[in-house]
């Protein structure tokens, strides 16, 4: 009965999937608030996540080639994107706060890279044990590595995205919000 339940439930989440990207790309390019707080709860996430997936890619590269160097590639390349990110990103200053809106193109590039490589991660690996067999080392044939880079694009992007964020609102604080105009 736990494996019906387990396999119900993986029927549902695949089914669910368009609809989980479609409110995935809303979320990603709402406007928002910029709270202090939240900025910085998601950087500390962020630092923490970063360092969990490089922990996790150098023990996964004791069994898949290059897991770590295509980790550290994709981190970078997130980083990059990161900072494209914020300089495309939309800034809205009130007198009580500030609010931002993130670049559409850039989470829809984000989102999409994301899907096809989990898409066609699970095609590679079922193509590859089907090919190979079940008793033969599929693990490093799979793709893992490409999967485990576009990953790390992905936490780079919004551990950069973060720290920019975080580091416009404790600027937009120390800044006077009417200042006065000097002779």
């Amino acid at each position: 009965m736990p494996f019906v339940a387990a396999l119900l439930f993986i029927v549902v989440l695949i089914l669910a999937m368009p609809l989980l990207l479609v409110l995935r790309y809303r979320v990603g390019t709402a406007r928002r608030m910029g709270r202090r707080w939240v900025a910085t709860t998601n950087l500390v996430m962020m630092i923490s996540s970063a360092g969990l997936f490089l922990w996790a890619a150098a023990i996964t590269g004791l069994w898949v080639p290059r897991a770590l160097l295509y980790s550290l590639a994709g981190l970078v390349a997130g980083m990059l994107l990161g900072l494209l990110g914020l300089a495309l990103t939309r800034w809205e200053r009130t007198p009580r706060t500030l609010h931002y809106t993130p670049n559409r193109w850039l989470v829809l590039l984000i989102t999409l890279a994301l899907t096809s490589r989990l898409l066609y991660s699970l095609w590679r690996v079922w193509h590859t044990w089907h090919t190979r067999g079940p008793d033969t080392s599929w693990l490093a044939s799979a793709g893992i590595a490409g999967s485990m880079a576009v990953g790390a694009l992905v936490i780079g992007y919004y551990l950069t995205y973060a720290a920019g964020i975080s580091w416009r609102l404790a600027r937009n604080v120390e800044e006077p919000l009417n200042p006065s105009p000097t002779r």
